[in-house]
């Protein structure tokens, strides 16, 4: 599947899932074939495939082809038994691939979240004592399901966080939270293409997001094939842009949004928000359903992920020093609900209070479109 406009950045084909190794964009467009659940976990942990309902879906169809790799291979897959070793049975490897997928990435919910989902998929169809390839082709199915779910609430998040946006304003947004982090479309960038869908003749500041470039890399490649006019910038000019009165609007993703609406995102967002607010400009978060766990009361509880020294320090010259460097690099930081102006999900822009709300925001009919 080459670059389409909605940059959807993996899906199945055949026995393998495929996916857009985003280490290598914007310079070309790789697509890597994945066969087993190992090969998965692999390209979460490296970023080939990264975004919280991205790596969701990742972690689905790397359970689907934990399942896979299960079965006999060389006869005829309606006959296929499983092939488990000696003292083994089928809950404990699948719980096992499952568990392998969760630890990669311990930041993002969505990615626990469709784990569970799939689990309890294969829980059902084994409690039936169905045969093995009905499984492993229900598995195949729901793996599909949250594909395109997620695509869909992208779709009614941008139509919906759209209409927050006047003609002429100017958006400022951090990392990459476009179709390449989602199922498809995006989730602020969602919002953002929906607004340039519109004619309302927006203009994008792009913060770069150090140590890793997401928007440098790929949130300018999105903007860029979707014709929106954008301008990078390093992520410390953004309170100088604020304080000349150049950005309207910042809009965000998020990675997991606790019960109170504490929200984790990328680090420096919580700068952003905190800037925002100072200079009275409305900060959004967008976010599909399978973002929030509703099980942690406040960000206080969420886990932060830290990644490698060398995303630091691997730009610069002089390794043989910098080898040698103390580094501290967490992936994302927190910001407290109070500077959240709302959050935009597939069900509709939800304003303060959070508390008690966002539970019952979230757990509503999709609405249609």
């Amino acid at each position: 599947m080459p670059a389409t406009p909605d940059m959807i950045p993996i899906w199945r084909e055949g026995p393998a899932a495929k996916l857009v190794d985003q280490r290598r964009l914007p310079e070309e467009w790789v697509e890597l074939d994945i066969h087993t659940a190992g090969e998965m976990a692999d390209a979460i942990r490296s970023l080939a495939i990264r975004g919280a309902p991205a790596i969701g879906i990742a972690g689905a169809y790397g359970f689907w082809l934990a399942a896979r790799q299960l079965l006999e291979s060389d006869i005829d897959p309606m006959e296929a038994t499983w092939a488990i070793p000696s003292g083994m049975n089928l809950r404990i490897l699948l719980a096992e691939a499952a568990h392998g997928l969760r630890l990669t990435r311990p930041t993002a919910v969505n990615l626990a979240w469709a784990l569970e989902r799939m689990h309890a998929r294969a829980e059902a169809l084994i409690g039936q004592d169905a045969p093995p390839y009905e499984i492993v082709a229900a598995l195949e199915r729901e793996a599909d399901a949250i594909a395109a779910e997620d695509l869909a609430m992208c779709r009614a998040m941008g139509a919906h966080g759209a209409t927050l946006i006047a003609a002429g304003e100017t958006v400022l947004t951090h990392c990459n939270a476009g179709g390449l982090a989602t199922g498809g479309y995006g989730t602020a960038l969602g919002v953002i293409r929906a607004a340039h869908g519109r004619g309302l003749g927006i203009h994008v500041f792009v913060d770069e997001t150090r140590p890793v470039g997401q928007g440098a890399r790929l949130t300018t490649y999105e903007l860029d094939a979707a014709g929106i006019p954008f301008t990078l910038i390093t992520d410390s000019m953004a309170a100088s842009l604020m304080a000349q009165g150049r950005v309207q609007r910042v809009i965000t993703g998020a990675d997991r949004i606790a019960a109170n609406g504490d929200a984790v995102n990328k680090i420096g967002t919580y700068g952003l928000a905190v800037l925002a607010n100072f200079h009275g400009i409305p900060f959004h978060i967008a976010a599909p359903s399978s973002t929030v766990d509703l099980s942690l009361a406040s960000g206080a509880e969420i886990p932060i992920e830290t990644r490698d020294a060398d995303e630091v320090t691997g730009i610069w010259p002089g390794q043989a020093f910098y080898g040698r460097v103390p580094v501290h690099n967490p992936a994302f930081d927190l910001i407290p609900h109070q500077l959240i102006t709302s959050f935009i999900t597939e069900q509709g822009i939800l304003e303060p209070p959070y508390e008690g709300r966002l539970a019952e925001h979230i757990r509503q009919p999709v609405p249609a479109h």
